[in-house]
């Protein structure tokens, strides 16, 4: 494949250039890998730049509906929404559904929508290995809003903003005891919690549970990256359409203020330097697969599981070697 022309389709718009585009980065083979790192080179001179949206929120709470109502807004609006959804692997055969697609009927349909969903794999914090790859794609495709939605698992769901400008956090109205399943650790990335399914016999609980997590938000601590007032909470109801637009314009008013303050363009460079040192971790782990530590960590591992050799020492044996080169 000639990476030079790939990333002229890719910048020209061309979505099944795109879809292949992906696919290479998403592969794990070592000679895949090399022509990724080259078409990454080679489509980061395109100087696009896109909103980058992370969604996260628990299973059921209506993630996908909301994507597509908010997307066709968006699109209404004459702008181009690329869509990474990534689903949850099983850890007994590997496998994914990979059903967004199909929940977002009318999004996919359309001609400026772009939606590709990944397997998570093994990689923990709700996003897939590759996923921030596949949104500097996206953005030099000519996509001007990208929405990465996350498996939704839960408070593990935070790497998603080391890739995006905004993070969401979609909840669902009288869901028992939310505050204290969410924790602090995910509300205190969100920039906006959006308590979805406000309609019908729901509303008034969607809006008690709003109130709930205002009440909450107030007794985080201050961070020095938000105005005045941020992060809130609303109320949205996908199904019906409303309050996408007030939420719309709450995310706008927040990055134009973090751009004049300076903090869009900090807070992308944090997380390059973020998945500088998450690549270099992931190299010296993928180093573990081949041969010989393999055999010997093979090795190492029966004489653990026999007691012959301390977990600590035969550890330490596989690091001495790993230095030794």
């Amino acid at each position: 494949m000639e990476m030079k022309q790939l990333a002229e389709d890719v910048i020209a718009g061309n979505r099944r250039a795109l879809a292949r585009a992906i696919t290479l980065v998403e592969s794990g083979r070592d000679d895949h890998r090399a022509q990724a790192i080259e078409l990454m080179e080679l489509i980061g001179k395109s100087g696009r730049q896109a909103l980058r949206i992370g969604l996260s929120g628990t299973p059921g709470v209506g993630k996908s509906t909301f994507i597509e109502s908010f997307g066709m807004m968006l699109i209404k609006e004459g702008l181009k929404v690329a869509v990474l959804a990534v689903d949850p692997s099983s850890s007994r055969s590997g496998g994914s559904i990979l059903g967004d697609k199909t929940r977002m009927e009318l999004l996919s349909r359309e001609k400026n929508a772009f939606i590709r969903p990944s397997p998570a794999k093994s990689e923990l914090g709700g996003v897939a290995r590759r996923t921030r790859e596949a949104v500097g794609l996206c953005e030099a495709a000519g996509y001007d809003l990208i929405l990465i939605e996350t498996v939704g698992v839960g408070q593990s769901e935070t790497v998603v903003s080391e890739m995006s400008d905004l993070f969401l956090l979609l909840l669902a109205p009288a869901g028992g005891d939310e505050l204290q399943g969410v924790k602090r650790g995910i509300m205190e990335m969100a920039d906006l919690i959006l308590v979805n399914k406000a309609d019908g016999d729901l509303k008034s609980a969607a809006q008690r549970t709003c109130a709930d997590y205002a009440g909450a938000l107030r007794l985080i601590r201050k961070r020095p990256q938000d105005p005045k007032d941020f992060p809130k909470a609303m109320t949205v109801s996908a199904i019906e359409d409303r309050g996408l637009r007030e939420a719309w314009e709450e995310m706008n008013t927040l990055t134009d203020w973090r751009r004049v303050h300076g903090f869009f363009d900090k807070r992308r460079s944090e997380q390059a330097e973020y998945w500088f040192g998450q690549d270099i971790r992931h190299g010296l782990l993928s180093q573990l697969e081949k041969e010989p530590l393999k055999s010997m960590i093979a090795e190492l591992a029966h004489q653990v599981a026999q007691g012959e050799i301390t977990p600590g020492h035969a550890a330490a044996d596989v690091l001495k070697a790993l230095q030794q080169g």
